[in-house]
Order: structure tokens, then sequence, then C-alpha cells
């Protein structure tokens, strides 16, 4: 992190948010007060606007983002009505569609979606999640023949396909219908089905590339919903057949969770799903979601935080550690009973996916740092690390601790521990702002270095022989390397602006929250409290840090600090000395035991001249 403290410590002066510099928070000044004149908003509120770079005319539609706005006609991407009218064709006839998932929480909210999208229809509708560790990601020929030999007519894949070809090829020539539902990075062949809808079809000029599997998901509902209307579907009051036309709306409260869990940019429609996704949500109407926030113990309004680091995690544990379909059938039932008993096997498998990340996150970071040693240099651009017996269900989540600790995009790869035949590893890797993993991981496949992979900007999956490694840790540096420059790579936070802990109040954070739904595209907007001293400190919880900061007046704030064991910073906060630190972090409302209440979320500290992290 470079924050130049002898100059201007965490004023934001060196670098804002959007990395932008002194003159561009001149421009941000300026629009800011023009944006309060016209708007009649508070100022914080304005500011922030600004640093987004909101036009003047465009801040209605940003803190009231609306489907009517931002929602698109379906009919845009290629092959959705090709998608649309096999279908609508299947519903009619009563042939049976099965809708083939990922495990994540993306691919479990648009299994779910569609599952109650075409029940309520008249819809002859199953859902199969592949599993992890037997099966792999994505479609697999056995599954769907299988599925054809079960009945089904038409399989509809959700989060997956869009580069699965030989198991679709081998599906069409059974007769198997094929629709393709997708959002990862295509390549110039497309799989053989009867429609591929993705946004990043190399084809498709949709300029909604950032929508999640299950915002796609949603606008095929949307789509075969149409058609069905104008096709004479649905009855009126009295009709014989009793079919009614459902409210799409009543499903949002998973597109929202699918987005955020994502970790697509909340812009533009993403941004207007969410948020609309979010009211939903607060009604409870989803017996699934209500029962995991009830083993969450969430007592509040949910908010994308929430969705991110509380229910989306439990939904991801049965794909990770337990049974694959677990997240699925939850989001999509309505017996109280079962989501209840669905609800806790969820949080259990949370628990012990926690347990199983800290050993492989420990093991990878003992790799790394025995090879490299304590102080870093010569990490290669991107980290590839491995071992024998590594679970793939934490995988990708350690590449994300990895990404942070470092700061360079990392793949953590565990390898089978088959005797007698070369080792195949099974790897997930993350990325950082500026770097397309996915399209190198497609370019390293198509140079023959990896028996499957693929993905998108920030996340991607690999399948990989023991004797391409080295060479695929090659092409990945020089690839990358160009891409994160030739400056060494820092962890960089970006600061709003400096305040007081006597400033961070309720109000404040509740004017902050207008800006919101805060993700990846729209960061929670950060503070810095410089010159403020730790009064109390003590570790609570999985490594994490409960402190307050006092500052040269009376005020005060109250501050956590998650994972801070794991780096210099938890020994920093909890030092008896208390010295004077400089802290970043984000603002949120802590609403414990029915009482509100600001609590920072510190995200690094320094004292000195330098980041304590870095």
């Amino acid at each position: 992190m470079d924050i130049r403290l002898e100059r201007a410590a965490f004023l934001g002066v060196e670098r804002s948010l959007t990395g932008r510099r002194w003159a561009s928070r001149l421009s941000d000044e300026r629009m800011a007060l023009a944006m309060a004149q016209r708007h009649g908003l508070p100022d914080s509120i304005c500011r922030l606007l600004a640093a987004r770079e909101v036009g003047l005319e465009g801040v209605p539609d940003f803190l009231e983002p609306t489907l009517r706005k931002f929602l698109p006609d379906p009919s845009h991407l290629r092959d959705m009505d090709a998608a649309v009218e096999r279908l609508v064709r299947a519903v009619r006839a009563g042939e049976r569609i099965v809708v083939f998932g990922d495990y994540d929480v993306d691919g479990a909210t648009s299994a779910a979606l569609l599952l109650r999208f075409f029940r309520s229809i008249g819809g002859t509708i199953d859902v199969y999640i592949p599993d992890r560790r037997k099966e792999g990601y994505g479609p697999n020929a056995s599954a769907l023949l299988k599925l054809k030999a079960d009945g089904a007519s038409v399989v509809v894949t959700v989060d997956c396909g869009v580069t699965a070809f030989e198991p679709l090829a081998e599906a069409r020539r059974a007769g198997l219908d094929l629709i393709v539902i997708d959002h990862h990075m295509a390549e110039p062949a497309l799989p053989d089905a009867v429609a591929v809808v993705d946004p990043n079809r190399l084809d498709d000029a949709s300029p909604h590339k950032q929508l999640a599997a299950v915002g796609v998901a949603f606008l095929l509902a949307v789509g075969v919903n149409r058609s069905l209307r104008q096709a004479g579907w649905y009855g009126t009051a009295g009709d014989v057949n009793g079919r009614r036309e459902p409210d799409l709306r009543q499903w949002l409260d998973l597109v929202a969770l699918g987005t955020v869990c994502d970790v697509v940019p909340l812009t533009g429609v993403n941004r207007a799903l969410v948020r609309q996704g979010l009211a939903v949500m607060a009604q409870r109407g989803n017996a699934g979601l209500a029962a995991l926030a009830d083993m969450a113990r969430l007592r509040e309004p949910p908010g994308a935080y929430h969705l991110g680091f509380m229910l989306g995690p439990r939904v991801n544990a049965g794909g990770r550690v337990g049974e694959a379909a677990l997240g699925a059938r939850l989001l999509s039932s309505d017996d109280p009973h079962e989501v209840a008993a669905l609800a806790l096997r969820l949080d259990e498998f949370n628990a012990e996916r926690r347990a199983i990340e800290r050993e492989v996150l420990d093991q990878a970071i003992a790799r790394i740092e025995g090879q490299y040693g304590p102080d870093r240099k010569g990490l290669p651009a991107v980290l590839v690390v491995e071992s024998e017996g590594w679970h793939v269900g934490v995988i990708g989540i350690v590449a994300s601790r990895l990404v942070e600790r470092y700061g360079r995009p990392a793949f953590v790869i565990g390898m089978s521990d088959e005797q007698g035949v070369e080792q195949i590893g099974k790897g997930s890797g993350r990325s950082v702002r500026g770097v397309d993993l996915g399209a190198a991981v497609i370019a390293a496949r198509q140079s023959g270095l990896l028996l499957n992979g693929g993905g998108h900007a920030m996340a991607a999956g690999v399948t990989v022989a023991r004797g391409a490694l080295p060479a695929f840790a090659d092409f990945l540096d020089q690839r990358i390397a160009p891409q994160l420059g030739a400056a060494p790579v820092v962890r960089e936070l970006g600061i709003d602006a400096a305040l007081a802990p006597g400033a961070a109040t309720t109000e404040l954070v509740d004017m902050i929250e207008r800006a919101g739904p805060f993700g990846a595209g729209n960061a929670l907007p950060r503070f810095a409290f410089t010159g403020v001293r730790v009064s109390y400190a003590q570790p609570v919880g999985d490594g994490h840090v409960r402190c307050s900061l006092v500052g040269a007046g009376r005020g005060k704030v109250e501050a956590i600090a998650f994972r801070a064991s794991q780096t210099a910073l938890g020994p920093a906060l909890l030092d008896p000395t208390r010295p004077i630190l400089h802290v970043a972090g984000a603002l949120r409302i802590d609403r414990f035991g029915g009482r509100e209440s600001v609590r920072l979320q510190i995200d690094d500290a320094a004292a000195g001249t330098g980041s304590i992290l870095a």
C-alpha cells in the first residue's frame, strides 16, 4: 500500500478510491457542489457519487435503480430467442426439462430460479447438480446421457457449459437438446447446442457483459414468460386451466444473492437487480433464505455484505465440502421442515469448510514463504502453489486469501493422490483488478498446457497434469507480468475521505447507504482515521481483533479487524504500548442486541512511514 504518510497520511491526495489523482479530486469537488445544488442532496453523498463518476443527470437513476430503467430486452442476447422457443415448446408439450447447474452460489441460485419459474407455469422440471469431487466442474457426458435415459428432452446448463465441447457433443449425438446459459468467457468456437446464451460470447455485442449467470437466467425467464403470454398460455379469471402468469419479481432475491456472491460488478443492470432483490429478500418470502438467515443470526434487513459474507458462504458450503445439491434444494423448497434441516446441515458444512480452509491456507503460505522467504523477494507475477490432498472445495477461497496477502493473482491446485498414473490437479485461480485471468487460462488450454480450463476476468478454474505445471506457471508469468507492470506489486487502498472518530455516526452511515448496494464495481467507501490510539483491544473469534480507537479529542469509534492474526495488523492493534496509528476501513451499522452503533471494519493500519501489512 503506497500511502506516502510523510506527505499526506491517509488524506487521499495521492490516491482516491478509483485511483485518480489530485486534479480529478478537484473536479469531483466541483461536480459534488453541482449535484448538491441540482438534487438537494447532502454533501457526503454528492462527494461519493462524484468519485464514482456519476454524471449530474444520472444521479436519480444511480440512487434509485429500477428494472424499468435498466433491465434489457432478453432478445438482445444472441441465441436467446432460440432458447425461448425451444423451452416454450417443451412446456406446452409437457416435455421433461432438467436444469444442470454449477455447485456454487451463482449456479445454485440460477437453478433454483428456473426450477421455481417453470414449476409456476406448469412445466415439468428437475435440477441436477454435479458432485464437485467426483464429477468436477461443468457438464459431463455420463450425467447428460443418464438424464436422457431417464426421460429428459431438454437440458439447460446454468453457470457452466460454454466450453464443454465434448460432453455436449456426445449428448447431442444421443438426441438430447441442450441450452447453455452462461456468463464465462467463451472461445471463438461454441459447443453444439440448440442455443448458447452468454453475454461474453465473442460475437455478442451485448453491453451487459457484467451479468452473473443468475442474471442471464432471469432474462431467460422473462423471455419465456413473455412468449407464453403472447401464445395465450395464461388464463384469465374463471378459465378452466387455472394458469396464472407469475410475478417474476418475487425471485429477485435469488438474483441478488447469486449476483453479489459471484463478485460481478454492481453497475448498471446488476445494480438494479441487487437493489430490488434486497427489498424482496427483506420480505422473507423464500423459506430457504429465511431459514438460512435465521441460522446465521441475521436480525436486520439484508444488505450486500450479508449476502456475500453470511448467506453465500453457507449456500456454497454444500458444494464445497458436503452435498453439492443442498444449496439449490434449500433455495427452491417451500417446506418449512425441509428448509430448517437443510439450513442446519449447510451451517455445519460451513464450519467444516472453515476448518479445512485454515489448514490449506497455512500450508500454502508455508510453501510460498519457504520458497521465497518472508521478504517475498522474487515472487512471480502469478502464484501457483499445489499439493496432494488439498480439498478442491476450498482451493478457490484459499486463492482469494493469497491474493489478499500477496497482492497478485494466485492459483491453488489440489493434486490427486492416485498411484501408478500421472497425477492430475484441479485448480482454482483468483485475480486482481486489471488482470484477465480467464483469458490467460483459455490461452493456456489452447496451447495444450491444460486438460481443461476457463473462467472470467477475476476467477478461473483449471485441470492440469503434474508434468505440465512448470510450463503452465511459466506461461502465466510471461503473459501476466506485463499486465502488472514493472513496479513491485503493492497492496493499494483508496481513501474517500478522512474522519475524526467522533464523526463516525449512524446518521453518516445511513446517508452513505443511499449510494449502495456496495460491492465489486461500486466499492464500499473507505475512510481514514489519522493519528488515533487504540484504547482497548482483544482477540475474538477466528483470528479477529476487536478494538476501540480514540482521537485527539473525546471522540471514539468501535472497530474490528477480521483475520488480523494472520498478518502483522493483529499484533499492532494488540500492542500494549498503544502506539499512534493511521487506520483505514469501512463503516457499518452494528445492530447487535437491538441497538444501533457504528463499527469500523479495519482494512489496514500504518505507523511511521509505511503500511503495517506491507
